[in-house]
């Protein structure tokens, strides 16, 4: 006899790493671009990249690409919602 699986949903770990990872850039990606403008000084992702000579605007773009993932992670939620 087959052992049979749980049904359960594939994309839920995914969908967590979608709010996970889009959380982390968001905060990280504006968070230093604003202590940058404010205090001359970054941490995180803003000070790797300092490292690495990215232009200031790098921290803006890590930023956006946050706003990005929690955009689609919401979007996934929602319509995902609406079909039950």
């Amino acid at each position: 006899m087959p052992k049979q699986r749980l049904k359960k949903s594939d994309t839920s770990s995914g969908q967590g790493l979608l709010w996970l990872f889009g959380a982390i850039l968001t905060v990280q990606g504006f968070g230093s671009a604003i202590t940058e403008a404010g205090w001359n000084t970054s941490f995180g992702v803003g000070g790797l990249l300092r490292a690495a000579h990215v232009p200031e605007w790098g921290t803006l773009l890590v930023g956006c690409a946050g706003a990005a993932l929690l955009a689609t992670a919401a979007r996934r939620h929602f319509t995902k919602r609406q079909a039950h």
